[in-house]
């Protein structure tokens, strides 16, 4: 019986009432902090520290975005994080297709051992030092490129989720037919499953792609030289010598250095953020339904 908002009784109107309510509200919550972010960095800093900003930008600048563009790092950055993601992001997507493809299939001998295998270095890990240890030291991947990339080829979560994805959203007498067809594992992949998996695929190239964008720990642990340094450690650092300078006072006066790093401040969050605010859009239709799909059970 579909629901009817005419003949809906008085308590199902109200209970309507209060859940659009409290969804606005959420809303609100939720686009305030990032149309205020907006406006500041368009906004004179000094209107910032003197709390006048509410809403809209007050006394429009671009002295900011200036500030940010004109610093060569920044370029750098941009450079190495969209490196870091689309190498990164095309590991894991093949690593993590091929492993939770391999766990799906019923014929796989031991897969519930496996299964169980990964599922412990979910819970449980050597530790920051050891890895440390363990990745400059034998695997050589200290102040390397790959050290960004190679550790997290493959999230666990992620190839849990994509394996209940093939089992429940591909019917595997389908695969049964393919192989019947003369296909092989590689083949029934790459034509078969591949084709009408596109919603979970979008969703982990979506998941991966986050990650690596917003990765900032990684890289502050293993690289040491500025030119292979991500976008998010160049922002750390550009802020940290504005606050330095702010606080000693060279170069410019005191106020101005000030100034200028509560106005950057808000322009490199809106800089670092605006690629991922533009691929969401393109893997939106595809996330509510990847993710469902492959969460139904584990």
């Amino acid at each position: 019986m579909e629901y009817n908002p005419k003949t809906a009784s008085a308590g199902d109107r109200l209970f309507d009432i209060a859940v659009y309510a409290i969804l606005t509200m959420a809303a609100l919550a939720t686009l305030y902090p990032l149309l205020y972010i907006l406006s500041a960095s368009f906004s004179d800093p000094m209107a910032i520290v003197k709390g006048k900003l509410w809403l809209w930008p007050q006394r429009v600048t671009l002295d900011s975005y200036r500030e940010v563009f004109g610093n060569a790092d920044i370029w750098t950055g941009y450079r190495n994080s969209l490196i870091y993601l689309v190498v990164g992001t095309t590991i894991n997507i093949v690593m993590t297709t091929m492993g939770a493809y391999a766990l799906s299939r019923k014929d796989l001998v031991g897969r519930h051992a496996l299964s169980l295998i990964f599922t412990f270095t979910l819970i449980f890990n050597g530790g920051l030092v050891p890895t440390y240890l363990t990745y400059k030291n034998m695997l050589g991947l200290y102040d390397n490129l790959w050290a960004m990339v190679i550790p997290s080829a493959v999230s666990v979560w992620n190839l849990i989720v994509m394996r209940t994805y093939f089992q429940t959203s591909i019917p595997y007498e389908l695969q049964e037919a393919a192989f019947i067809d003369g296909c092989s594992n590689i083949r029934t992949l790459t034509r078969i499953v591949l084709p009408l998996s596109m919603p979970i695929i979008a969703v982990m190239t979506m998941y991966y792609g986050v990650a690596h964008w917003n990765s900032y720990f990684t890289a502050l642990i293993y690289l040491h030289d500025g030119w292979r340094q991500p976008l998010q450690m160049v922002i750390r650092n550009i802020l940290i010598q504005e606050d330095m300078s702010a606080m000693t006072g060279s170069g410019q006066s005191l106020m101005d250095q000030m100034l200028k790093a509560e106005g950057m401040k808000y322009a490199v969050i809106v800089v670092s953020s605006l690629p991922m605010l533009l691929m969401y859009p393109l893997v939106q239709k595809h996330f509510v339904k990847g993710v469902m799909m492959g969460a139904v059970k584990g």
